[in-house]
């Protein structure tokens, strides 16, 4: 049960990263697409920790 709740805390990460990215890229692009970066190794943790890949 343990590894669903990491799994889970890493997509939400992921919506909050997310909506940063979308924030911050009018003002600063090079932050933004670090940030996107960021929200995709979140997904792919999230994914890999609930176990469907």
């Amino acid at each position: 049960m343990d590894h669903y709740l990491w799994g889970l805390f890493f997509i939400v990460l992921a919506g909050f990263l997310a909506g940063g990215t979308y924030a911050l890229w009018k003002t600063n692009r090079v932050l933004a697409l670090a940030l996107g970066g960021c929200t995709a190794l979140a997904v792919a943790a999230g994914v890999l920790r609930l176990g469907y890949l």
